[in-house]
């Protein structure tokens, strides 16, 4: 089993107008509730990639009871600690006609200690139960910013592929704490770290910096614009796939879970590596959050580009002769 994390979920109030007038009343706009979150988004498309998943989660008032509803009818597996707060929720505003897309959220929940205690100790259970154990996207408060360090290091302590992509003044110490998989946005990296990752040369020190310290792969990734991936100490440098960009929300979420598909199906770094560009590619040509199949996906994977930097890793051939 699959378990993806998420510490910050959202209820979306999607609104889609065929057009909309700067500034002006707009009316006749077609409505429609969305659960958010980048694990809940790494589930969803999990489920497309027909990959046996679990979301675990916080959820808490009106906006809470919402998504589990909204949670059950997309088929989403899900567990949760039930908290005091509100579910933080959004606005996003869709302009099909010049496929613009603004989004507006709302405050984050506020998380005990008592509930945070609860979520690790529910947490720990669920890693000795699994395969791997994601967690993906902000922490929700002060307290919650210990849950992922926690998790790794259990995960850890029971031999589990742990993936970490999230952000914030956490991310020092959830990479200390050793993860398998590390993914992240350059500019959430440097926005995180206060690190400068602006050049070839910088991106693949701080890879060596990473692997040094244990970390096993990493994706460091750019939009649509050119990144780097490491395997071991094997570099690599990806250019993604040119597509008609409308909306990248939950692209790299996409991403993500095709290299999680890949681990799971036991492809090759690289086969994993276009399956997850050409997810995230697809992903940012829509206006919808990571609803992508493989067969969706597969007319993009030859347009991906990946270039080895440094020393090349040898393929050894293990045919029975």
């Amino acid at each position: 089993m699959i378990v993806a994390v998420t510490l910050n979920p959202l209820l979306e109030r999607r609104y889609s107008f065929k057009s909309i007038q700067y500034p002006g009343i707009n009316r006749d706009g077609i409505s429609e509730l969305k659960t958010g979150g980048k694990g809940i988004n790494v589930s969803r498309q999990l489920n497309h990639l027909n990959t046996p998943n679990l979301s675990f989660t916080f959820l808490g008032g009106s906006n809470g009871k919402l998504i589990r509803n909204l949670l059950k009818n997309e088929s989403i597996n899900f567990t949760f600690i039930n908290i005091k707060s509100e579910t933080r929720d959004g606005v996003v505003i869709i302009d099909e006609k010049n496929e613009r897309v603004t989004s507006f959220l709302g405050e984050n929940s506020e998380i005990t200690e008592q509930e945070t205690e609860e979520f690790k100790e529910k947490l720990e259970k669920i890693i000795q139960n699994c395969e791997m154990v994601i967690f993906s996207g902000s922490s929700s408060c002060k307290n919650t910013d210990s849950i992922i360090p926690f998790g790794i290091k259990t995960a850890n302590q029971f031999d589990k592929i742990s993936v970490c992509d999230t952000y914030g003044e956490h991310l020092n110490e959830c990479i200390k704490a050793g993860p398998t998989i590390l993914h992240n946005n350059i500019n959430e990296v440097n926005s995180s770290l206060k690190l400068t990752l602006n050049s070839e040369v910088s991106i693949l020190s701080f890879q060596e910096q990473l692997y040094t310290s244990g970390i096993k792969q990493i994706y460091l990734t750019d939009g649509d614009k050119v990144f780097y991936a490491s395997n071991f100490d094997f570099h690599f440098k990806i250019k993604p796939p040119k597509i008609k960009y409308i909306d990248s929300t939950g692209s790299g979420d996409s991403f993500l879970a095709g290299i999680v598909y890949g681990w799971h199906r036991d492809l090759t770094f690289e086969e994993s590596l276009k399956l997850g560009t050409s997810l995230g590619a697809v992903n940012a040509s829509r206006f919808d959050v990571c609803n992508i199949t493989l067969k969706e996906s597969e007319e993009f994977i030859p347009r991906v580009e990946v270039e080895t930097v440094g020393k090349k890793m040898k393929i050894l051939d293990v045919t029975p002769r």
